[in-house]
């Protein structure tokens, strides 16, 4: 089969109800960037951090995946599809998708700040506090203290260059709900090979080359289509 490898943004779950930071109305205008999502706020106000973060796994909970989600799954009958995502929510997993890889962290996710390999999916037993609310004072069965599973602004993303390696090794290319402004996840559209077929899915495309097959839809409108193109090849 050939290897379909999709990259998603913030565009893929505002239909599910996920509050984005950039639109209107979002986040960005009710929490400062720099004081919720870097490494420098979390120095700074890390009782802020963990609540922020709580707030976002409540909302988390009360949506689910979209038919956009569910439809990529539906593609792994006909290629081996590998999703890297922007996105910390976990909705590309809950509708099915087998592989899935986070650029930016996991929402639903936790981990050590002694040691970053010791992550813990909550709630976790392995944690002092036993639900989906974290703490300064939430420490792990080792006594370290946790910090969402998040990358901050300011700090390296460490999955990059496994999305390179997906990316380099696409017969078919995706890119969906993204305004292809935030880096590096931006330049993964580089790395597709020269013979790929490469789709972009957006209501509010950015410019691309000239190559690039753009859908200006947003992410449900815009999957179906896409499975119809692939499908019927």
């Amino acid at each position: 089969m050939k290897n379909l490898v999709i990259s998603t943004g913030a565009g893929i779950s505002a239909e599910s109800g996920i509050t984005t930071f950039r639109d209107a109305g979002g986040l960005w205008e009710n929490y400062k960037v720099m004081d919720v999502a870097s490494d420098e706020g979390f120095a700074r106000n890390p009782a802020l951090i963990h609540r922020f973060y709580n707030e976002r796994r409540k909302q988390l909970l009360e949506v689910e995946p979209n038919a956009a989600h569910r439809g990529l799954v539906a593609l792994e009958q006909h290629f081996n599809v590998n999703v890297i995502t922007q996105n910390v929510d976990d909705l590309h997993e809950r509708a099915g998708s087998k592989n899935v890889l986070h650029l930016h962290g996991e929402l639903m996710k936790v981990r050590s700040m002694r040691h970053d390999d010791r992550i813990y999916t909550l709630p976790s037993a392995e944690l002092s506090d036993k639900g989906l609310e974290t703490s300064v004072d939430t420490v792990d069965a080792h006594g370290d203290h946790v910090r969402p599973h998040i990358v901050f602004f300011g700090e390296a993303v460490p999955n990059f260059d496994a999305a390179c390696r997906l990316a380099s090794q696409a017969d078919i290319f995706v890119v969906i709900g993204t305004t292809l402004v935030v880096y590096p996840a931006a330049a993964l559209l580089q790395y597709a090979p020269k013979g790929a077929e490469v789709y972009y899915i957006d209501p509010n495309p950015a410019a691309v080359p000239p190559h690039v097959h753009v859908i200006a839809k947003k992410a449900t409108e815009g999957v179906a289509e896409l499975i119809q193109i692939l499908t019927n090849k």
